[in-house]
């Protein structure tokens, strides 16, 4: 009976994207943004650290030259969407089908059937790509070439036995107990989102040190994290901690919205009233969202004010939570004070890299293998990956990031040999 329902989920999850192209200005704006990283390098000296946040690139997307070190690295980047192939073997069609998908989450049809606002867009996409690129793609097709795009390409799903999932969500069941011992701890709903937090008796919300959020990646859920949640909740005893529970990447089978994760704006939304909720942030919920800077004299007086709640959270991520992590400062930049990105998959996503490696990479080494099958196989983990990927919300630019060249309040941990993520790229050397 396990196998049959493990079965008929698989088959729901292998359907195609039930999202759609998303907002087709936005990710056009993303789709230019994206061709721009690279195009300039920041100052030596690291650039105005005082600004809150660092100015967007204003460099014209121009016709670069085939062997400008530029167009090299970003041929080379644009590769791992064709399987790494020689770029010398990408075709036309191929690069079409990619646009084509990454604009409106579809299959490519016949060309010349296209809808002329839709062509419109292409040959634009189009232009300014190869002017990228620094070449003019050549015409034709090559079937043999693999093109990444994840929300139409087949799940790829491994089943494993019921009593793995029944094990696990055992073992989560009873750390959830010894956290509400141990830590006094409440596991808490709030429109949809999951979370337990920890509320010191005495901590003050204007006077007390600043409120903790951690959002976690793929995995076992609490099993996985254990020990940085018990790390955090003795080393931080006197603020309030907030730990944001995903059971659709956490295997958990058994959840009714395993297989119904929540959109970014849900998510960024839903996230940033809890903190108006629990009284971390000053935000009205009713207001617009906040998105301009205060200045220094407003904060004085902001600080100043008794009663006035403090003004702002430390947000921590891991891997595929940096996401929700991105989705907050895109939409609630002042909600979040300090930013912490520990393994982030968040930057630079659209050259690949994470997509390929988590996806598509055949495993080599045990750890690689490990990873392949008790996570990226997982019939929850490639609903959301494969089923709900969207890459225009998931990208964080350098300029999103509130006062990123300020060590104290964005911080950003990478590992020098991570499997997943080509970490040896200076992420923030060309914005």
């Amino acid at each position: 009976m396990a196998n049959v329902y493990h079965f008929h989920l698989s088959r729901h999850v292998s359907r195609p994207a039930p999202c759609g192209s998303g907002d087709p200005q936005e990710i056009q704006v993303a789709f230019k943004r994206l061709l721009q990283s690279g195009l300039a390098n920041l100052p030596e000296d690291g650039g105005d650290e005082e600004s809150r946040r660092p100015g967007s690139p204003e460099e014209d997307i121009i016709q670069l030259e085939y062997n400008d070190p530029r167009a090299i690295d970003f041929r080379n980047a644009l590769r791992t969407w064709f399987g790494n192939v020689p770029w010398s073997s990408i075709k036309l069609h191929e690069i079409r089908q990619w646009l084509y998908w990454s604009i409106y989450n579809a299959d490519l049809p016949p060309y010349d059937s296209l809808p002329a606002p839709q062509r419109t867009v292409m040959e634009s996409a189009l232009n300014m790509l190869q002017k990228r690129c620094g070449c003019v793609f050549k015409d034709g097709s090559d079937p043999a070439i693999l093109t990444m795009r994840m929300t139409l390409d087949n799940v790829n799903i491994l089943w494993r036995p019921f009593a793995f999932y029944l094990t696990l969500h055992s073992i989560n069941s009873s750390l959830k107990k010894w956290y509400k011992l141990k830590w006094n701890v409440r596991f808490c709903h709030y429109d949809g989102l999951e979370y337990f937090v920890r509320l010191p008796k005495h901590w003050d919300p204007v006077t007390g040190a600043r409120p903790i959020v951690f959002i976690h990646g793929l995995g076992l859920g609490l099993l996985q994290y254990n020990s940085v949640l018990r790390h955090l909740l003795k080393q931080f005893s006197d603020r309030p901690i907030l730990v944001l529970l995903q059971p659709q990447i956490s295997q958990h089978i058994f959840h009714p919205r395993f297989l119904k994760p929540l959109t970014r704006h849900e998510t960024a939304d839903r996230l940033a009233g809890l903190m108006n909720h629990l009284g971390w942030a000053h935000y009205d919920i009713n207001d617009e969202r906040l998105t301009s800077d205060d200045s220094e004299e407003e904060k004085e007086i902001s600080h100043s004010l008794p009663g006035k709640r403090k003004k702002g959270i430390t947000m921590i991520s891991h891997s595929n939570g940096s996401y929700t992590h991105a989705w907050m400062l895109k939409g609630y930049p002042n909600l979040i004070a300090r930013s912490c990105f520990v393994d982030p998959v968040t930057f630079c996503s659209w050259e690949g890299d994470v997509c390929f490696n988590f996806l598509y990479r055949q495993p080599k080494t045990g750890m690689e293998l490990l990873m392949h099958y008790f996570v990226a196989t997982e019939l929850g983990v490639s609903n959301v990956v494969q089923r709900h990927f969207d890459w225009a919300s998931n990208t964080l630019y350098f300029e999103e990031i509130p006062n990123a060249c300020d060590p104290s309040k964005a911080f950003f941990l990478l590992g020098g040999k991570d499997s997943i993520v080509h970490s040896e790229v200076p992420l923030f050397a060309a914005p």
